[in-house]
C-alpha cells in the first residue's frame, strides 16, 4: 500500500490542480463585487441524510487558500448527519472562502456519497468476518479522495495503484501464457528489481485456484464471478495458504451471501463508481 507520504502529495495535487482548474487567473466575481478586506462568516448545511465525510480535506483545501481562514467543526468525519446538521463554521476572508466553497463541496459531497455507501455494505456484512474492499474503478485525479472516503465509512482499501501491489488478472495470464508462468515471471521480476510487493492472482474457476495453489507466493486469491457453491469449494480448497477475495457482479443483494461462503474480502466497484452526491451547501450566516 502507498506511504502516508505518498498519499498526502496526492492529496495536495488534487487541491493544487482543482484550484488551478477553477480559479485560473482570479475569482472576478469575488474580485468585482467584493472588497479585498471584508471578512463573513459561513457554514457548511447538510440537507440530506448519511455518513459525513470530506471535513478534514475541507479544512486542507481553507488552509491552501487560505492559512487566516479559520473552521469551527461540529461535526466530525464518518458521524451520520441528517437534513438541518451543521458540519462546520468557517470564517475569515469572504473572497478566500469562496474562492475554495466549490472545491470543498465537490469534494464533500462525492466523499459522504462514497462513506454512506460503503457503511451500508459493511452493516450488509456484519457478524461474517468478510471486509468490504474498494477498487481503482475511481474518478481519475481524485482517487486520494475516494478511496478516503470508503475508509471513513469503514470499509478498507484495496491497492491504490498500479505501483503497490501486484495483481495478475486474467489478460495478464493469457498474455503470458499460463498462470503458472506468469506468477513465475513475477517473482523473478520482483526478485531482479529488490521489489517487495505483495502479489495478488485471479482465478476464473476451480482448476485455476488448484494452479495458483501450486505456486508460493500469492498473497491473496481473488475469486472472479465464481457462484455460491464454487465460492465455498475455493475456500475449502485454499484454507489458511492465503487470504481469499470474490469479486465481479456482488450487489447488496448477494453480498452477504458470498460473504457467509467465508471469503475473507469481497471487492466492490459501486462503492466509488455508483454513489449519488450528498446534498451540501455553504451558506453565509
Amino acid at each position: 500500500m502507498i506511504t502516508d507520504a505518498q498519499f498526502n502529495e496526492e492529496l495536495r495535487l488534487i487541491i493544487s490542480n482543482a484550484i488551478r482548474e477553477d480559479v485560473g487567473d482570479g475569482d472576478h466575481s469575488s474580485l468585482a463585487c467584493i472588497p479585498a478586506n471584508a471578512t463573513g462568516k459561513a457554514k457548511l448545511l447538510v440537507k440530506d441524510k448519511g455518513v459525513l465525510a470530506g471535513v478534514d480535506f475541507a479544512k486542507q483545501v481553507f488552509e491552501y487558500v487560505d492559512p487566516k481562514v479559520l473552521i469551527e467543526t461540529h461535526i466530525h468525519d464518518g458521524s451520520q448527519v441528517r437534513y438541518g446538521d451543521v458540519a462546520f463554521y468557517v470564517s475569515g476572508s469572504s473572497q478566500s472562502i469562496l474562492k475554495a466553497e466549490r472545491l470543498v463541496l465537490n469534494a464533500m459531497q462525492r466523499m459522504s456519497a462514497i462513506a454512506t455507501k460503503t457503511a451500508f455494505y459493511v452493516n450488509l456484512l456484519e457478524g461474517t468476518g468478510t471486509k468490504i474492499l474498494d477498487t481503482r474503478k475511481t474518478t481519475p485525479g481524485i482517487r486520494a479522495l475516494e478511496k478516503w472516503a470508503v475508509k471513513i465509512g469503514g470499509g478498507e482499501n484495496h491497492r491504490f495503484a498500479l505501483y503497490d501491489m501486484i495483481m495478475l488478472k486474467d489478460n495478464h495470464i493469457d498474455f503470458a501464457g499460463g498462470i503458472t508462468k506468469a506468477i513465475t515471471k513475477t517473482k523473478e521480476y520482483l526478485a531482479n528489481y529488490n521489489k517487495e510487493l505483495k502479489i495478488i492472482v485471479e482465478a476464473r474457476n476451480l482448476d485455476e485456484v488448484k494452479e495458483i495453489l501450486n505456486s508460493n507466493g500469492v498473497y491473496r486469491i481473488l475469486l472472479d464471478n465464481f457462484n455460491y457453491d464454487d465460492t465455498r469449494k475455493a475456500v475449502e480448497l485454499i484454507g489458511t495458504t492465503c487470504l481469499t477475495e470474490s469479486s465481479g457482479g456482488i450487489t447488496e443483494e448477494t453480498i452477504r451471501n458470498y460473504a457467509e461462503c467465508g471469503v475473507d474480502y469481497i471487492s466492490s466497484g459501486a462503492l466509488t463508481h455508483s454513489v449519488h452526491n450528498m446534498d451540501l451547501s455553504l451558506k453565509a450566516v
